[in-house]
């Protein structure tokens, strides 16, 4: 695990290029053209470009400078950029556990989070858990049935309704500013990065459909009947690999790692959220086999899938330096059929699709990708691209990261 958090480190600065004569050279082929970019909502700082003003290292403790400076390092400009720029914000606390909001506050993000995913192994443990440090059951089931927010205090409602809004892949900017007031800048950001990083979990667990072990509920109602596809000891599609011999989960970048009497997990072994980790074995492994097109191919169908403008065409170019060929680029970027696609692509394009876009992977979708890639790369794929670059697109949204001024968009969103 800690060898594929490095590398997804570095995944970032492989393929987020600036180039921006490629952008002009490989503009998109769908003849809708790169959209203007000389505009932003009055929200949006012009210097970073987000709804955060720009941080400088001089505002940072040692440890945010630490940060600062290993994100200009990875940065082609020489400056922390994108979510590298957004993430300096952070207090640096292990925030489910640690953040001045408090638990009942951040298991209620968690939950949003699980629900706006459709993520049903997510939402169950975590509504124990939630009920348990003091979340009131009437606001557990408005967010289980996405009940109107009528009668929810502020900060419960503002959580909420941001969490709503990160599922359809844009926030306004009323809620920002809303949940800004409430919460307060630093606690708002980390509050989010939280909701990142379940989104990121969320991908995982619906990717591997982990169910809930036999003996216990599962709380949340559906929109859709999940496949039956599971073994009957993993409760998921992945094997069970010597569950006790895996180290524990790296710390969240910049974050201590959680300890002490209150910080374990919920998942009841041998389920849970490590079900896709078990059979990865890293990204130099799936360039090894794969190589960078198909990896590439799948960073830009998670930014297609989430609506991330500024993701997208900053990895665009690098996807056609890697040789993605244009052609495959426009089938994502325009959602077409993927008729004449050689397998490999349209297995990982059709699986990303249904993972982001329906919440779930049918059994065929996943056979075939697993066909196709097997399960050590298909893995990789997941653990190490789409679930990381999920939570990637998440802040991006949420932060309404614009692109710099002199790049033009290459993604067609109304």
């Amino acid at each position: 695990m800690r060898r594929i958090a490095t590398l997804v480190f570095v995944l970032t600065g492989i393929f987020l290029l600036p180039a921006p004569r490629a952008v002009e050279r490989y503009g998109s082929n769908s003849g809708a053209g790169p959209q203007a970019n000389d505009s932003v909502p009055h929200d949006i700082d012009p210097g970073s470009r987000s709804r955060l003003p720009l941080i400088t290292r001089q505002d940072l403790n040692e440890q945010g400078k630490k940060a600062f400076d290993a994100a200009a390092a990875q940065s082609p400009t020489g400056r922390p950029e994108g979510v590298a720029a957004i993430r300096l914000h952070r207090s640096g606390v292990d925030v489910r556990w640690d953040s001045p909001v408090g638990r009942r506050l951040t298991e209620l993000a968690i939950i949003s989070t699980a629900r706006e995913h459709d993520q049903p192994y997510e939402w169950s443990l975590h509504e124990m858990e939630a009920v348990s440090v003091g979340l009131e059951p009437e606001i557990v089931d408005i967010v289980r049935h996405r009940k109107p927010l009528t009668g929810v205090g502020e900060k419960e409602a503002a959580i909420i309704q941001f969490a709503r809004e990160l599922g359809h892949h844009k926030v306004s900017s009323a809620t920002y500013a809303r949940a800004l007031k409430l919460l307060g800048k630093t606690n708002l950001v980390d509050v989010l990065d939280l909701m990142a990083q379940y989104s990121g979990t969320a991908v995982n667990l619906t990717a591997a459909n982990q169910w809930m072990p036999p003996q216990m509920k599962q709380f949340l109602p559906l929109p859709f009947t999940m496949p039956d596809d599971i073994l009957p000891d993993s409760r998921s599609r992945i094997p069970v690999v010597n569950p006790d011999a895996r180290p524990p989960p790296p710390p969240t970048p910049g974050q201590p790692a959680s300890t002490g009497l209150y910080r374990r997990t919920l998942a009841p072994p041998p389920t849970g959220p490590g079900s896709m980790a078990r059979f990865a074995a890293g990204l130099e492994s799936l360039q090894s086999s794969q190589g960078r097109a198909l990896m590439a191919l799948a960073v830009l169908v998670t930014a297609r899938e989430h609506n991330q403008q500024y993701a997208w065409t900053m990895n665009e170019p690098a996807a056609r330096e890697h040789g993605l060929d244009p052609a495959v680029i426009d089938v994502v970027r325009l959602r077409k059929p993927l008729t004449g696609l050689r397998e490999k692509e349209a297995a990982l394009i059709q699986f990303g699709r249904e993972l982001f876009g329906n919440h779930y992977v049918t059994a065929k979708t996943y056979a075939r990708a697993r066909e196709a890639f097997g399960q050590r790369d298909l893995s990789d794929f997941v653990v190490g691209i789409l679930a990381p670059n999920t939570r990637e697109a998440t802040l991006l949204t949420a932060f309404d990261q614009h692109l710099p001024a002199e790049r033009a968009a290459q993604l067609p969103i109304p």
